[in-house]
């Protein structure tokens, strides 16, 4: 099966959308995401941008995605967090995420960044094996933590 991996451009936000809400299903989140076309366009593509993306084209069609952005490391330095990587349920198992994934790597080894991370869900065994086959470490130590916006918002200094 022919794919091409490329950088996303506006008109990809709709593939993407759809891909990202469809990853929200998957993970048991149907009604959690909140990101908007005029989001992913200003955070991506507008003055702000703050994300880059790969997508994966099949037949002029977008079935897979990795959106990722720039950290930076106190102890490391310029880092890489690869904040999801997607492809429709209909073409797993067709190479498009090992592309993704490793056009991600790629772009941080041609610019010398020194780590990507991610998250994954703990029972996501399928996407561990995957990870763990390019010897990616999963600290089972450490634990993400956040805010949300409400607690954002309530927030007294």
């Amino acid at each position: 099966m022919d794919f091409k991996i490329r950088f996303a451009v506006p008109e990809d936000l709709e593939d993407m959308l759809e891909l990202i809400q469809e990853l929200a299903v998957y993970e048991n989140e149907p009604d959690a995401v909140q990101v908007t076309l005029e989001d992913l366009y200003r955070y991506g593509f507008g003055e702000e941008a703050i994300y880059k993306c790969f997508v994966a084209e099949v037949d002029s069609k977008i079935k897979g995605m990795a959106l990722f952005y720039s950290r930076f490391s106190t102890w490391k330095g310029e880092t890489v967090h690869l904040e999801d990587l997607i492809v429709t349920k209909s073409m797993r198992g067709k190479s498009l995420g090992k592309a993704l994934f490793e056009s991600v790597i790629m772009y941080a080894k041609t610019r010398n960044i020194k780590r990507v991370e991610w998250v994954v869900l703990d029972w996501n065994t399928n996407a561990i094996d995957f990870y763990e086959r390019y010897g990616a470490t999963v600290f089972k130590e450490w634990r993400t933590v956040q805010l949300g916006e409400d607690q954002i918002n309530h927030f007294n200094s």
